[in-house]
């Protein structure tokens, strides 16, 4: 039986007969099944694998956070944004109509929608005036209250002992449970819909969702992608199962080992805003991580974003070494507590990837295996249905931080537009993609669509770069991204990559940036401490290349590509390391900077922005059908501390990043 809208009459019998038991179970209803999807139906299909960009972290009107956000836009409107349509995003009039409207430049590849679990139910009921939860207390606080954000986020923010659902939604979330399973079967039929099954292969959509944990407002949120459409009768959340291990085994009994078509993996984000808590040695139930435990991690979660709306995960600048890349998009904040508020903290370097990746050589030491051998990607983490709406030129904001407008901008000054997820697979399809994120051949951008592609062995020849079969030599002789390098060979050789990048090219209305260099970062364990070192091994960081901050114009040498054949100087075969490649572009203007020069803003002048902002600009919380301002007159110039006191860097190197190759040494 396939899943569909069908099922859920069926579904809600048996919810009201089983009754909590439903918390642990959507029952034992006939599993649905995956409709045939065979390799090699692409007409495009190439073995030695074509890049594909997407996005898997995007929020639409059936997000809690997204719709007190003021966005109305549905799953579908997502998929279309993703394919090139326009969308109305937030602020709407009285009429309910969108006074702003967005577009992306190019369609991308692939797309899953993530829209909290942990409040499917409660947003469909408060919204719904023929609900019987519509006029509880709570669901007339969502709708009125410019606090209702902070009220409904408190529960995601609960520690696990606490974790609840909100009132409205009944005795253990039964109510908002039963609502949820047509919310659910609708966001599987919306991807349905949108993927692209003919041979063309012009779209994937996945079926997916947010684990939303915040226990004392610190992220361990979690995105959930499926591999097709055969999938639980309904999402996990935070409220029923607080802990991640929880929310493995719950995936394993109700998807990988339940005895169908299901597959799933999930992708952590934001550790930046964790405040030490992402990576902490810690199971369940207090006591360090066991060796069954980090296995079970290092399957669950192959990938993890490093890039995103709310700031870069790579590394923070000086730990352990100087890294001036380590500032892009770095924001100023160690939670998800401290965003739009006063910066008053400094982030926790515990929270980045580089020190993760040296805590999971620790632990491979002393348990046998790497909890944190992650892949990469990035993502744009967007409120308002934009899908890889990652342009610097026209980025209307997010609104992922509780915020559309600060200083005048369209979101946070310190925020960005977000990343995009690369992936190397053999067609645009579900099985191809997901295989890629599963083995980890896998990278992630900061925005531009940059290509890099990445191998490592043991004996590549120097002028491979020359040769027409630099891929296939890749695969023959050693391992893509995300890989695990083969035993040393006999004769003491040190490990060669191979890599190579093309520049984003852009449009004619966005025209790409040249690149500037290839970088190789290599981590390694010596004497059992972590250490780190950059490489710069293809292009020139000293080209000369710069951007003028009034008109943004850009000059000076770039490359439209770069290749190398790099061999590690020190490598030692008896330590631990890891190895990837990061792209660098030469120097572009920020979207602040763009959105200061389009507003000619006169320092000396006085501020001409609306009286009524929060009806036209609005923190999430507020409820703009209450609304009775006039906004046409548009976004409103940045203030004087946005624009003449910039707190944010002006010009930026956007990157890329693959996932990492690993060396381990033999026992």
């Amino acid at each position: 039986m396939r899943r569909s809208s069908l099922a859920v009459g069926v579904l809600l019998v048996a919810l009201a007969g089983f009754g909590s038991a439903c918390k642990e179970s959507g029952g034992s209803q006939p599993r649905p099944e995956a409709l045939p999807d065979p390799a090699m139906r692409c007409d495009d299909y190439d073995a030695l694998k074509v890049p594909l960009f997407g996005d898997t972290h995007v929020h639409t009107k059936l997000s809690m956070d997204a719709n007190l956000g003021g966005t109305r836009t549905t799953p579908t409107d997502a998929y279309a944004f993703a394919r090139g349509e326009s969308i109305g995003i937030p602020p709407y009039d009285a009429d309910g109509e969108p006074l702003r409207t967005y577009q992306m430049d190019r369609p991308l590849d692939f797309v899953a929608l993530s829209d909290h679990s942990e409040f499917l139910g409660a947003v469909a009921l408060c919204s719904d005036p023929t609900s019987s939860a519509y006029e509880h207390e709570q669901c007339v606080e969502f709708r009125e209250n410019e606090l209702a954000f902070i009220l409904f986020a408190s529960h995601i923010a609960a520690l696990p002992e606490d974790a609840k659902y909100p009132d409205l939604c009944g005795n253990d979330g039964q109510v908002c449970k039963e609502a949820g399973l047509e919310v659910w079967a609708g966001v599987i039929d919306a991807a349905e819909a949108a993927y692209d099954r003919s041979a063309a292969c012009d779209f994937t959509a996945f079926v997916a969702y947010e684990w939303t944990a915040a226990p004392g407002v610190r992220n361990l949120h979690r995105n959930v992608i499926f591999k097709n459409e055969a999938v639980p009768w309904l999402p996990v959340s935070y409220f029923d199962r607080p802990y991640v291990d929880e929310l493995w085994a719950e995936l394993r009994r109700e998807c990988l080992d339940a005895g169908y078509e299901c597959d799933a993996l999930t992708i952590p984000h934001n550790s930046n805003l964790s405040d030490g808590l992402f990576f902490k040695d810690e199971m369940a139930d207090g006591s360090p991580f066991t060796a069954e435990y980090a296995a079970e991690r290092r399957f669950m979660e192959p990938i993890i974003e490093i890039m995103q709306h709310k700031g870069n995960s790579e590394c923070l600048p000086g730990q352990p070494v100087p890294d001036e890349m380590c500032g892009l998009e770095l924001v100023p904040y160690k939670s998800l507590g401290d965003l739009n508020q006063e910066v008053t903290s400094t982030p926790n370097p515990s929270d980045y990837l580089r020190s993760a990746f040296g805590e999971g050589m620790k632990h491979a030491e002393t348990l046998g295996v790497n909890p944190f051998e992650h892949g990469v990607i990035g993502s744009t983490d967007t409120h308002i249905s934009a899908p890889g709406g990652v342009s610097e030129y026209a980025f209307p904001g997010h609104a992922g931080a509780g915020q559309t407008n600060l200083d005048g901008f369209a979101d946070n000054p310190y925020l960005g537009p977000g990343g995009l997820a690369g992936v190397w697979a053999k067609e645009n399809a579900r099985p191809a993609i997901f295989d890629a994120m599963r083995r980890r051949e896998t990278f992630g951008t900061s925005g531009p669509r940059i290509v890099p592609r990445f191998f490592g062995g043991w004996d590549y020849p120097e002028t491979l770069c020359d040769s027409s079969e630099f891929v296939q030599t890749g695969y023959d002789d050693g391992v893509p991204m995300g890989g695990t390098l083969s035993a040393q060979p006999m004769g003491g050789a040190a490990p060669k990559f191979a890599v190579s990048a093309i520049q984003d090219i852009g449009t004619e209305a966005e025209p790409g940036t040249a690149l500037q260099r290839i970088q190789i970062v290599k981590g390694w364990l010596e004497n059992g401490d972590y250490q780190v070192a950059i490489h710069d091994i293809a292009g020139d960081a000293n080209n000369g290349a710069t951007v003028d901050l009034g008109t943004c114009e850009q000059s000076g040498p770039g490359a439209a590509s770069l290749c190398a054949v790099w061999e590690d100087p020190d490598f030692d075969p008896s330590e631990r390391a890891y190895y990837y490649a990061r792209v660098v572009e030469s120097p572009s203007c920020r979207w602040t900077t763009r959105q200061c020069n389009a507003a000619s803003y006169d320092c000396d002048a006085a501020d001409p922005r609306p009286i009524d902002e929060a009806c036209c600009y609005p923190t999430i919380g507020l409820n703009r059908d209450h609304c009775t301002a006039d906004c046409s007159a548009g976004r409103p110039p940045a203030d004087q501390a946005g624009c003449c006191e910039p707190q944010v860097q002006p010009a930026l190197q956007e990157l890329a990043w693959t996932s990492p190759i690993w060396y381990q040494p033999p026992e």
